[in-house]
């Protein structure tokens, strides 16, 4: 019995520490064009060189609009330091209340709209918002957020990324 208790227990530390290797490793951000407010097109890859936050949100999710002020106070925070904010409003946002919040908001980052869905469909068919996805410097996924991030943990993590090369 004891024998089986400490088997049990040992497989249980093997499959936690598999799945820790396995959710902390970084994966391509996926490619995807993003169509800003201004009319113009931001790609993936532009991305690069920066950490970004791509946050997918909605003007009628009441957790995305608590959690904005929060991340206009992070955006403003980095971005001397080569950090950005990509905010992509689900298709079923009304584009008119998505440029009504930004101007209303002041955002100062840039804001998509995903008219079509297959922005959030490229990165794993996002669906519940807030979901927010940390990029390195080298386009990789280093982090996944669904629902407000704990911001202390966050702004520790952009760091420590903003510090690697």
């Amino acid at each position: 019995m004891k024998r089986n208790i400490a088997v049990a227990a040992i497989l249980a530390f093997c499959a936690l520490l598999a799945g820790t290797y396995f959710w902390s490793s970084s994966s391509a951000a996926p490619a995807a064009t993003y169509v800003l407010l201004d009319g113009s097109k931001k790609q993936t890859s532009d991305l690069k060189g920066q950490v970004t936050l791509v946050n997918f949100w909605a003007t009628s999710c009441v957790t995305c609009v608590a959690e904005m002020p929060k991340l206009i106070a992070t955006h403003e925070k980095f971005k001397s330091r080569g950090y950005g904010t990509l905010a992509v409003a689900m298709q079923y946002d009304p584009p008119s209340y998505v440029v009504n919040f930004v101007q209303t908001r002041k955002l100062p980052f840039d804001v998509a709209i995903d008219n079509t869905g297959d922005v959030a469909k490229s990165w794993g068919e996002v669906q519940l918002t807030p979901t927010s996805y940390l990029v390195n410097k080298r386009g990789e996924i280093v982090k996944r957020y669904v629902g407000e991030p704990n911001m202390a943990e966050l702004h520790q993590l952009i760091d420590k990324l903003l510090l690697e090369s």
